[in-house]
């Protein structure tokens, strides 16, 4: 009787889950000399978007959006304060809370962002329809995998 060969683990370069690591690690490799010219790192900017898109917005609003632990935020939020990018209010109404609000020079940031931006899209080699489908589909796996992580 002939025996079976045992199994093998899928190769590194056949993973989903590499392709995904190595493809953040270059899209975040590529923002960071972009960003120091501003004076950001990569979840500094994620913050500040965060922040542009919605207004002022409570620590754990942010780690809501971000999907990140009031922990990890704190300091980010501590060296954006120190920056003067932002500045940071306990709730008259509930002293556990803290609201991050864009100073003016946070606000001006923004501008400086939106080529940065434009240079990473085209760095991408993505159409519109190409990155819109991609984010689509990545944003499925996310919200499937956190579903069945439970």
């Amino acid at each position: 009787m002939a025996q079976r060969a045992p199994e093998r683990s899928t190769p590194l370069d056949e993973q989903l889950c590499f392709a995904l690591y190595a493809a953040s690690r270059a899209m975040t490799g590529y923002y960071r000399p972009l960003l120091d010219t501003i004076g950001l790192t990569y979840p500094q900017y994620l913050v500040m978007l965060v922040l542009w898109e919605r207004g002022d917005t409570t620590v754990s609003g942010i780690g809501q959006a971000l999907q990140l632990e009031t922990g990890t935020l704190s300091p980010l939020l501590q060296r954006l304060e120190a920056l003067g990018f932002v500045r940071r209010t306990r709730q008259l109404d509930d002293q556990r809370s803290v609201l991050v609000a864009l100073t003016p020079a946070g606000h001006v940031l923004e501008q400086d962002v939106v080529s940065t931006q434009k240079q990473v899209g085209l760095a991408t080699g993505l159409g519109r329809a190409e990155s819109a489908a991609l984010r689509e589909l990545l944003h499925g796996l996310a919200g499937r995998l956190r579903s069945a992580a439970g």
